[in-house]
């Protein structure tokens, strides 16, 4: 009796659906599974495409690195034909990982790849740049960081910890490099794609902040006297310097002034007063990856420049004006 009951009241409301469907069609994103476009605007503004082939610079270098610093091989292996015939990356290897971080590194590197090959399939872009991930690199920047020649010299490929630390310098790059793009992405297709990347990227730097705030206090041997956490803000600081726009960066540990609502000294993910994540301009980044502070001076990571449009005229201008 009680199913016979609500019966008529189930036909009207389904002939009501369907009469809503057919006369409102802006209304059938309640009956699919893909989002409702916009009405108005382009899928992909032109002003979009040098931005978020730009972003290509950082997901090459993080596919190198976290690929051959678990597998011991990168992306000629794994997708080739993303790589688009760019020069094999130098001193990239396998790292001594326990087992379970190994895994975490190469789901981060698969990862990467899907990155690739997002962006190249939404707006195109150009092959793999020479990336340098030699061990004395890692050696240099860090040098830098503390102000003084660390003895013996920094290898990021020697343990654990050593790997995590100098995964420390890399996706947070990105992912205020994500941020400070959004403002300027226009179309709905490209918004999409930039929120897709940015969640995933703000994710790994996550996971990587919390493997290091759990050692934070850790000695990094061979170095008596550094913890994890000063290795963490020493690099921040030199990031701060080198992005030369103010402080857009923290380590693990902060000051309770600088922590979340002033309440705490754990700084898990680095935000800003309002927790709200920082941002940095194409130009910003370059001068870290760089290593150089100077958005048209190749160097660190990327010895030749970055590729896209954004990076190779950067370098022009100073070959232009003949800058030294």
């Amino acid at each position: 009796m009680g199913t016979l009951h609500i019966f008529p009241q189930l036909i009207t409301f389904f002939v009501i659906s369907v009469l809503i469907f057919q006369n409102h069609p802006s209304n059938a994103f309640f009956f699919h599974c893909n989002p409702h476009l916009p009405v108005l605007g382009r899928p992909i503004h032109p002003t979009d495409v040098e931005l978020l082939q730009f972003a290509l610079n950082l997901e090459y270098l993080e596919t190198e690195w976290f690929l051959n610093g678990a597998l011991g091989y990168g992306l000629d292996t794994v997708e080739p034909r993303l790589a688009g015939g760019g020069p094999v990356p130098l001193g990239a290897r396998a790292a001594r990982l326990d087992n379970v971080t190994r895994e975490i590194i190469a789901e981060f590197g698969y990862q990467e790849v899907g990155h690739l090959r997002a962006i190249k399939s939404t707006v195109g872009g150009f092959p793999r740049p020479l990336i340098d991930l030699r061990a004395h690199v890692f050696a240099k920047i860090m040098d830098s960081a503390f102000g003084y020649n660390l003895d013996p010299p920094f290898n990021p490929y020697h343990s654990t910890i050593n790997y995590l630390i100098a995964s420390y310098l890399i996706p947070y790059v990105g992912l205020v490099g994500y941020v400070g793009a959004s403002p300027n992405i226009n179309g709905y297709v490209s918004k999409g794609l930039l929120a897709g990347l940015l969640a995933v990227e703000s994710g790994q730097d996550a996971v990587i902040r919390t493997f290091l705030y759990q050692r934070a206090n850790e000695i990094v041997l061979p170095y008596k006297n550094l913890t994890v956490a000063d290795f963490t803000t020493h690099i921040s600081r030199l990031r701060n310097q080198l992005g030369s726009c103010g402080n857009k960066d923290e380590g693990i540990l902060v000051d309770r002034s600088s922590g979340a609502e002033r309440r705490t000294s754990s700084n898990v993910l680095s935000a800003d007063g309002n927790s709200v994540a920082y941002r940095r301009t194409p130009a910003e980044i370059l001068r870290i990856v760089y290593g150089t502070g100077d958005e048209s001076r190749p160097g660190g990571f990327l010895p030749r420049g970055g590729g896209g449009t954004i990076a190779t005229d950067m370098v022009r201008f100073r070959l232009k004006f003949h800058l030294n």
